[in-house]
Order: structure tokens, then sequence, then C-alpha cells
């Protein structure tokens, strides 16, 4: 998987790091149980601050994605171990609520909003 930063982009570079890992777990590139890199060959890598990894990461983890042990690195959660899907499922709901209220005001459709959710989910999935 290769994380690309955009660095004149409005969103934070930790912020970049955190969704490019969730979208490789999401797209199967990344798998319950591997390790990421450590905090500093992955800024190595990336060219950026240590602490922008270190912020990254714990971000991952607050959401029960991944698991950070002392010593030994980051490692992807398994589904089970990420905590209550309810849960889960309140700050997902949270997040999408002023998203698809602005769509709605500004004349997206129901069923292009559902479309367009479906098509993303697909090509997560790599489904046709």
């Amino acid at each position: 998987m290769i994380i690309q930063i955009e660095p004149q982009s409005d969103i934070p570079i930790y912020t970049q790091i955190t969704n490019q890992i969730i979208e490789g777990i999401a797209r199967g590139y990344l798998h319950p149980g591997d390790s990421l890199p450590s905090v500093r060959a992955f800024a190595g890598d990336l060219g950026v601050n240590m602490h922008t990894v270190n912020k990254s990461y714990h971000e991952l983890e607050k959401k029960g994605i991944i698991r950070v042990v002392p010593k030994s690195g980051a490692v992807i959660n398994f589904p089970n171990e990420m905590g209550e899907k309810n849960c889960h499922f309140e700050r997902i709901s949270s997040q999408f609520q002023p998203v698809i209220a602005e769509a709605l005001v500004l004349g997206i459709k129901k069923e292009e909003i559902e479309k367009l959710v479906s098509a993303m989910i697909q090509d997560f999935k790599g489904k046709s």
C-alpha cells in the first residue's frame, strides 16, 4: 500500500495518513493482524515528522482500528477486537449527518446519495 501525502491540502497530514490506512484496510491491502511500520520508519518513508505519524496511530487506536503495543509497534485489530459496533455506528452516523444534510440542502436527491454510497462501498470492496 502506498500512502500519498498532499502537503498543500487543507486536510492535516496526520488525517491524510489515518484516512489512507483505513482505506487500505477497507480495500484489503492491509489485513487484521498485520503490523504497521514503526513510527520512525514510517515518518522517514513519508518524509514527515515522527509526531505526525504518532498522532495518526493514536487516532487509529482511539477508533479501535489498531492497537499500539509498546516496543512492538502497531497492529491492525481483528473486527471482534475493535469494540462495540453500536458505539462505532453512532460515531459514524454523527459524522454522516452534516454531510448528508449539506447534500440535501445543495439539491442532491436521496437516490443520488444512495447511489454514491453504494458505488463507494463497491469500490472499496472491489466488486462490480
